[in-house]
């Protein structure tokens, strides 16, 4: 979904030493891609391409490209040798490697969107990934070697990767892998492979349910089902009962190696609407005033008491890659993981008060609304006076993007002009709505700042009017 320049930028936060990507598929031509991060940068030594020698990418400096294919081969060959014995050289290394990691060592990056906006890295250590796992399986109950899982989001998200595809493994159970969401693929898997448990963020789950022939599909293997990510209601709910005879939710985010609160494995519609869910021991929530001056976590607050969210244990990531400023504002001196989300705790669970970022979550994906006004603002400086970015209800994609855009004095902008930039950017950041404003009538707060308030009735008035024609939700 990302374009070169958010590649780029991604690939030279952590001085990435190798590329793996796809060739030309039925999508896109990911080759391309690949020739603009050869192209523009001299860290990376290795592009593993997942084509067959002739189709790869050409070496035009000192990189050295491989075919996925060819090297899926010869690595075949060399574990039959050394299971018949021969290179025990390599063997000895491999030994030697393998006995040098620490559980407490970095293994995975997940990028995550973060109190800037921009994809930060973090990175995640062996521990915090199956302690998730451990946590994630007994939690709601997948904690046996016959379950099998479901997994059609992406693999660069905690969801896709540390909790769906790994918690199952950790457990000796089965994962199905879908390479990319299409929601008829998806019920067609769990019905061929008999799916027992699997996750989803809402947005997927609706474009199941809105197949006409969905009834038709045999999900009566399903045992749990899981949803993250995104605010639902009760009719989502009540929906997702009748798919499944187990359903649950929790707190989940990057920073903590994926799950970190769990709603009852045995609750009912209004108990998973009550609140986020609970905590484990192991991973424990605390309600907390901003960090000292000196670094270490605030003052903590008494139950029923909101303040700033924060979890603490082994499952807290290390930190982010050659970003230590970011990562002394979101671990405490003391180990406290600040999630930048406000609420508080009381006998139900843990309960949301607000997102102290501001933070927009189109299907699941984090949008910081920064990131798109300036990305839109830069490319049209000279027509664009001001801009303002903020989240809308959507019956599909549960949240999507609106962005109200004022004319620069004497200047013309169109809806179409801005639309083709935002091309650009990932899919998944663009906005569903354009509103054009006339010069000087971006509505300001008090200090002269947007008022995103204000921002949020334009937005709901002109989707109104889209939903009276048939707009806006399909």
């Amino acid at each position: 979904r990302l374009k070169p320049t958010e590649v780029l930028r991604c690939v030279s936060l952590v001085n990435a030493k190798m590329y793996a990507h796809l060739g030309e598929t039925d999508l896109a031509d990911f080759g391309k891609l690949a020739e603009a991060v050869r192209d523009n940068t001299n860290f990376i030594k290795y592009f593993l391409q997942f084509s067959t020698p002739d189709s790869c990418l050409v070496a035009t400096k000192e990189e050295i490209v491989l075919s996925g294919w060819q090297f899926a081969k010869e690595a075949e060959e060399l574990a039959k040798q050394i299971e018949a014995g021969e290179k025990p050289e390599i063997l000895e290394k491999y030994k030697q490697l393998h006995g040098s990691i620490e559980e407490t060592d970095g293994c995975m990056v997940i990028y995550t969107t973060g109190s800037t906006g921009y994809p930060k890295p973090a990175l995640l250590s062996h521990q915090g990934i199956t302690v998730q796992n451990l946590c994630l399986g007994w939690g709601f109950g997948m904690n046996n070697d016959h379950e099998s899982m479901l997994v059609n989001l992406p693999p660069s998200h905690v969801g896709g990767h540390s909790e769906q595809l790994m918690t199952p493994w950790f457990f000796g159970g089965k994962t199905i892998i879908l390479d990319i969401f299409k929601p008829d693929l998806s019920l067609e898997a769990i019905a061929k492979y008999k799916v027992t448990l699997f996750g989803q963020i809402p947005a997927l789950f609706n474009l199941e349910w809105r197949l006409p022939n969905y009834d038709t599909y045999d999900l009566s293997s399903l045992k749990f089902a899981l949803y993250g990510g995104q605010a639902v209601d009760k009719p989502f709910l009540e929906k997702l009962s009748r798919m499944t005879p187990k359903m649950g939710t929790g707190l989940g985010l990057t920073e903590i190696s994926g799950f970190c609160t769990y709603t009852p494995l045995d609750g009912t519609v209004d108990d998973i609407l009550a609140s986020v869910g609970y905590a484990m021991p192991i991973t424990p929530t605390s309600i907390r005033k901003p960090m000292n001056p000196d670094g270490s976590a605030g003052e903590e607050f008494p139950e029923g008491e909101t303040g700033e969210i924060c979890f603490s244990g082994p499952q807290v990531f290390l930190g982010y890659v050659n970003d230590e400023e970011n990562t002394k504002k979101t671990i405490s001196s003391d180990g406290w993981l600040y999630t930048g989300d406000l609420g508080y705790n009381d006998d139900e669970g843990l309960h949301f008060s607000g997102r102290a970022k501001l933070m927009i979550k189109p299907k699941g994906y984090n949008v910081f609304p920064t990131e798109v006004e300036n990305f839109i603002i830069d490319a049209l400086k000279d027509k664009i006076g001001s801009i303002g970015v903020v989240g809308a209800k959507h019956a599909v994609f549960t949240e999507a993007i609106v962005a109200v855009v004022e004319k620069k004095k004497g200047k013309e902008v169109t809806v179409d002009e801005v639309n083709e930039v935002c091309k650009e950017m990932a899919a998944y950041k663009r906005p569903s709505l354009v509103i054009i404003l006339e010069f000087n009538k971006m509505p300001l707060n008090r200090i002269n700042k947007t008022d995103y308030l204000a921002l949020q009735n334009i937005a709901k008035i002109e989707i109104e009017k889209l939903r009276a024609s048939g707009g806006w939700d399909n």
